[in-house]
């Protein structure tokens, strides 16, 4: 299958791995971009050291194209976006910053940059300075997803910019596939179908739970990390959503952060009051969503985690290994546009 995207990156479907914190790591990642995606690092957890390492890691694993994201709201994210420069990652994505810089640095060598966005204003500004791509997040995502759907969000952007838009949000098999392609994206990237997939490293009872769970089992709020974020429903969920920010938690867990990204945890918290009040709340429910992910993803623990998972997770009922995945999307979506084709040219009979 041939889209703008699978051009533009070199690779075989038009299919690219969310960015997840604790599951995007380089054996994900490797999978993705060997079965014929894109495999997008996630290297929000990570400090410099991490970061250059899992890169070199994804590189002894594959030889195809493959990418790594850079979320600028976050602490140490630009120092990590440095290092993604430095070793040439072939595709950096970066979210909730400016990212000019990142393109003219990834430019001069021929890397190519995908941001990602939920505004039209912050989707004309990436293609301004010579963004390659978009990824276009609707509200049914995993995270953050604004509030304007994908159904209504991907053909609106796709119509205001001349680069190619990636849709994301609600999409994890081959109807959603051709349904983007029809909406005008040229491609797709999926978190929460490849969560639940053999090579996933998210724990167990969460792929169980993923398969347990309908539509109708997702929370939406800005009280999880402090940005509007959708969050598989559950009861540790729904227990944070009603009780908002833990002030002193978030001392402790901001401290935790700091020694893991080695950054002076004076000088981070000085730098994000610098920020303003209303960006020093958020970071602080960041800082404590940080511990509950990690306990949902890499400990399983069903008692304190919380899982960033899209409304799409109704939609799951297996877990198949990546490349047998990719392999029947693409089946599914090249079916899905023959008999949309039929029904046309019966119409026209």
């Amino acid at each position: 299958m041939k889209t703008r995207i699978t051009e533009l990156f070199g690779i075989r479907y038009p299919i690219l791995l969310s960015g997840m914190s604790w599951i995007s790591v380089p054996r994900m990642v490797a999978a993705v971009s060997n079965a014929g995606g894109l495999g997008v690092l996630a290297t929000g957890p990570m400090n410099t050291e991490t970061t250059r390492a899992a890169v070199r890691e994804i590189r002894s694993l594959t030889d195809k194209p493959f990418g790594a994201n850079a979320t600028l709201f976050f602490p140490g994210a630009k120092e990590n976006a440095k290092v993604l420069l430095e070793e040439q990652v072939p595709v950096i994505n970066f979210a909730l910053g400016k990212g000019d810089w990142i393109v003219k640095g990834a430019h001069e060598y021929g890397g190519k940059v995908i941001a990602t966005v939920a505004y039209h204003e912050h989707a004309r500004r990436a293609e301004g300075f010579g963004t390659d791509a978009l990824i276009v997040t609707g509200h049914e995502a995993a995270a953050h997803g604004e509030a304007v759907t994908s159904l209504v969000l991907v053909p609106s952007i796709a119509d205001a910019v001349k680069i190619p838009v990636i849709a994301a949000g609600g999409f994890v098999d081959g109807r959603g596939l051709a349904a983007a392609l029809a909406l005008g994206a040229h491609g797709i990237a999926m978190g929460t179908r490849f969560m639940t997939t053999k090579e996933s490293p998210l724990h167990e009872r969460y792929k169980k739970l993923a398969l347990e769970k309908n539509v109708y089992d997702t929370l939406y709020s800005d009280r999880f990390d402090g940005l509007p974020s959708r969050v598989m429903k559950t009861k540790p969920a729904l227990k944070q959503m009603k009780r908002g920010l833990d002030v002193i938690g978030s001392f402790s867990n901001s401290a935790d952060i700091a020694k893991n990204l080695h950054l002076p945890y004076f000088r981070m918290l000085r730098e994000t009051l610098g920020q303003g009040w209303k960006k020093a709340i958020a970071l602080a429910y960041t800082a404590n969503s940080f511990k509950q992910v990690r306990a949902a993803t890499v400990d399983g623990d069903l008692k304190k985690g919380v899982l960033p998972a899209g409304q799409a997770t109704g939609l799951i009922n297996d877990i198949p290994t990546v490349d047998e995945l990719l392999g029947r999307i693409v089946r599914e979506a090249e079916e899905t546009c023959q008999a949309i084709n039929t029904m046309a040219l019966q119409r026209e009979r």
